[in-house]
């Protein structure tokens, strides 16, 4: 199997490895994290002067007509960086949503904008009694006149205080966890009806709890067949989960090494500690880690490329597991190896492990990808 990259995708990854390494250090970003919009307008608009806003979209849609494989390179780098632009909640999840779903009105009418950098999203899909049941929705939109009005509650819609368009999962038709009748629409986040409870993450990101209260859209803002939307929020969420885990890939190998290079340094009973053999099993298990993901994050993103169906959620789900655990492992002992530093909100190790924490319970966690992994 060839793993290597095309000459586009090479020069995709040269360009957003050296931005990263010379405009982004980890200083730059905690200042980020603690400023009121939670992430930089200027970055973000060199992101798309760059281009990579418009990676993962069609050429027709206005984008470089790149697809998963690209989109996990950029994905890997940012987790290298924690960065904290919001490329997975406006250009994976609610671009997705739309490239994948939209008419070629509603592609002309957002798109552009997405892919320009002047138009913020957030995907409002998950709901507290849902866990990890994409199906399992309270959220309602009722048809009148020519329209719908959309009535109910989203959790944790990631980029939410930011956004100035939502993709809302709602039910218009069948009984709370049926997998028919779900829709997903485009609302204006400034809409009347629509209140936010804004919040930062654990992991330095921003979030909202949203509640609609008979928030009335058009019948323009339904995007795909009303009833089928469950199909489609499974692809964007499967979208989703290669991002955020070729991100946890970025950082467990950024963890990994700064752990071999701190306890080459560190020094206990007169000789590094990285000399005692016990810690070199266990960094040569944190490598092993790190690569066993890499090889399931090629693997999904092949499989996606190729076409989404059982093959590609399969793969996907399996990179997830992998993710979860290794994530947790090369987190918790890179934390330990540092002793008590490790904890410290100035050392980057705790922030990488507080961003893989928080990748391992986005979009399901182990137990329930493994549970899929066995329907599928």
């Amino acid at each position: 199997m060839d793993f290597s990259f095309t000459e586009e995708q090479t020069l995709l990854e040269d360009s957003v490895t050296k931005y990263m390494q010379n405009d982004y250090d980890f200083e730059s970003r905690q200042k980020l994290t603690r400023s009121e919009l939670g992430y930089s307008a200027q970055n973000w608009s060199t992101f798309a002067e760059l281009g990579w806003l418009g990676v993962p979209f069609s050429e027709a849609d206005g984008g470089f007509g790149g697809g998963a494989i690209e989109a996990m390179l950029m994905a890997e780098i940012f987790g290298k960086a924690l960065v904290v632009e919001p490329f997975l909640a406006t250009i994976v999840l609610t671009g997705g949503a739309i490239k994948h779903g939209g008419t070629a009105e509603q592609k002309e009418k957002y798109l552009p904008g997405i892919i320009d950098g002047s138009v913020q999203g957030a995907l409002a899909y998950a709901e507290p009694q849902g866990r990890f049941n994409l199906s399992d929705l309270t959220t309602k939109a009722s048809k009148k006149d020519g329209g719908y009005v959309i009535n109910g509650y989203k959790a944790v819609v990631l980029n939410g205080p930011a956004a100035d368009i939502l993709v809302v999962s709602a039910r218009t038709s069948g009984e709370q966890r049926d997998t028919d009748g779900v829709s997903l629409f485009v609302v204006d986040a400034n809409a009347a009806g629509v209140t936010r409870r804004d919040y930062p993450t654990v992991d330095g990101l921003r979030a909202s709890e949203i509640t609609f209260e008979n928030v009335a859209v058009a019948a323009d803002a339904l995007l795909g067949e009303e009833g089928k939307g469950l199909g489609l929020l499974e692809h964007v969420i499967d979208d989703g989960i290669l991002s955020v885990g070729a991100e946890a890939v970025g950082a467990m190998e950024v963890l990994y090494k700064d752990t071999v290079e701190y306890c080459k340094t560190r020094e206990q009973f007169g000789q590094p500690i990285g000399k005692f053999q016990v810690l070199q099993h266990r960094m040569v298990d944190m490598f092993m880690e790190h690569e066993q993901s890499k090889s399931l994050m090629y693997m999904a993103a092949m499989r996606l490329d190729e076409g989404y169906g059982p093959e590609a959620q399969k793969a996907v789900s399996a990179f997830k597991v992998q993710v979860g655990k290794s994530g947790r492992f090369v987190g918790q002992n890179a934390v330990q190896l540092h002793g008590g530093m490790g904890m410290t909100d100035e050392l980057n190790i705790g922030h990488y492990f507080k961003r893989l924490t928080i990748i391992d319970t986005l979009f399901g966690n182990v137990d329930f990808h493994l549970k899929r992994f066995g329907r599928l």
